[in-house]
């Protein structure tokens, strides 16, 4: 049975392993890439970020698999007039495993973070999307932003 849960700190180690799971996933990492430095600071940002509350985890488990995940990080700028609080919400670490994908597991997920965002009374909510996530996120509702630029 699929069971979404919010994670706590009693989770770290599932959080850090799933997040490189979600990594190499995401970036076509195979196994011979070296993630110790990122699951190192993953795991730090999830001690902080978990005890802070700017950062909420779902964890999608089938028994005691896990086979998805997603997350949002809550953080704040300085108001504008279309954000008078300056709250803004991040998605991120969207993954659900191949073989229990097509299950409307991801949008739950989505949906439970989103919520989430809004319960805080945060209406600017931001995420990056792979191809293969993009088609969930346009049909949720999320659009480009062409405004936005990026220095890499």
């Amino acid at each position: 049975m699929i069971d979404y849960r919010i994670a706590t700190l009693n989770d770290i180690d599932l959080l850090t392993t799933s997040r490189i799971e979600v990594l190499r996933a995401a970036n076509k990492l195979d196994d011979s890439v070296d993630m110790t430095e990122v699951e190192r600071e993953s795991r730090v940002y999830y001690e902080k970020a978990l005890a802070d509350d700017s950062h909420v985890a779902i964890l999608v488990m089938d028994d005691d698999k896990f086979v998805g995940a997603g997350g949002v990080s809550f953080y704040t700028v300085m108001p504008t007039y279309h954000n008078s609080t300056g709250k803004k919400a991040y998605i991120m670490n969207m993954y659900t495993n191949p073989d229990y994908r097509r299950q409307g597991i991801a949008i739950k997920t989505l949906e439970m973070l989103v919520n989430e965002a809004k319960k805080r009374g945060i209406k600017e909510i931001t995420l990056e999307a792979t191809d293969m996530g993009r088609p969930l996120y346009e049909k949720y509702g999320f659009t480009d932003m062409p405004s936005e630029m990026e220095l890499i």
